[in-house]
């Protein structure tokens, strides 16, 4: 995490942590697809250059956004989580999902996702809260 702030306004501050290319999109892969593991991140279709996102990672997890486990016993390998500081930027995420889906008719987004978010936001980010990701929650839904 950075040392120095620019200011004291909240979206800059918010900025400071989370406003570079790779860092919401790496709690994206948390919070709303489930992984967990670092191969898991690098597979993902922006293709994350190894060093960025062992950088992405360390600095998420030093602002209390990410934890990892000790490295699981069969595999060697460390698993990310989201901690509850974490969690609390699905609605974020969901927040420009929804702009997204509005303005680029570019944009992957789930019908059902959209049509969720339009009835009742706070409980579609809720649900997929309580549910770990977004697929769990569109086949609950479906």
């Amino acid at each position: 995490m950075r040392e120095s702030r620019r200011s004291d306004c909240p979206i800059s501050s918010a900025l400071d942590l989370l406003g570079d290319r790779w860092s919401l999109l790496v709690m994206r892969d948390v919070l709303l697809r489930g992984k967990s593991h670092y191969r898991e991140f690098l597979a993902s279709e922006e293709r994350i250059a190894t060093n960025i996102l062992a950088d992405r990672l360390a600095r998420l997890e030093a602002a209390g956004l990410l934890g990892k486990t000790a490295d699981d016993r069969r595999s060697g390998k460390q698993a990310y989580h989201a901690t509850g500081k974490g969690k609390d930027l699905i609605p974020l995420l969901l927040e420009m999902m929804a702009w997204s889906a509005a303005y680029d008719p570019q944009a992957a987004v789930p019908a059902a996702l959209v049509a969720a978010l339009r009835k009742d936001r706070a409980g579609t980010a809720r649900a997929i809260r309580d549910m770990g990701g977004i697929e769990a929650f569109l086949a609950a839904a479906g």
